[in-house]
């Protein structure tokens, strides 16, 4: 089947009313979705319009403030930015919001007290020792800390503290000290 210049402008025009690729091949005869979508990308022709309202329309709407945020969390500046994105035969720009997070910089307590751990290697961890890994597993020197553990804890009092954090002091920041 040979594309002449009636069929052509016929694609053309069931195209711009938003007719899909099946539909247009269906009303012009003798050729398929496939070709249809061929002739289109080689003429050039934009997305096609989409039936049933505008493309803005049917999108969900944007929320235009951010939601309230906790103090604990660090200040966020929205930068805007243009974002080209290939939605069918047709590239969008489109603007999106994007947030930046300022960094808050942990400086731990100076007045902790680290115990001296026993230096265990795997083999040597009891019930009764605490197994906090020590330094790099792929490093001649690492080790578990090997200090008496409470009860049914695998971590001895100091390790406690570190991993079983009360949640909101984890969503606390850390308070410069000085």
């Amino acid at each position: 089947m040979n594309w002449t210049d009636e069929r052509v402008e016929k694609l053309k025009k069931l195209w711009s009313e938003g007719l899909s690729a099946s539909q247009i091949a269906a009303q012009l005869g003798g050729v398929s979705r496939n070709a249809v979508i061929g002739k289109v990308h080689r003429l050039n022709l934009p997305g096609r319009a989409k039936a049933g309202g505008t493309a803005t329309a049917a999108r969900t709407p944007k929320r235009n403030a951010t939601a309230p945020r906790p103090a604990s969390f660090g200040s966020r500046v929205a930068t805007r930015t243009v974002v080209a994105r290939q939605q069918g035969a047709t590239m969008l720009k489109e603007e999106i919001d994007v947030d930046t997070v300022n960094e808050i910089q942990y400086r731990p307590a100076s007045n902790v007290v680290v115990p001296i751990s026993r230096r265990l290697g795997l083999t040597e961890l009891t019930e009764r020792t605490c197994k906090w890994p020590v330094g790099d597993p792929l490093k001649d020197d690492f080790h578990f800390c090997g200090n008496e553990s409470p009860d049914a804890s695998p971590y001895c009092g100091y390790h406690q503290r570190l991993a079983y954090q009360p949640v909101h002091e984890r969503r606390r920041p850390a308070q410069p000290r000085g």
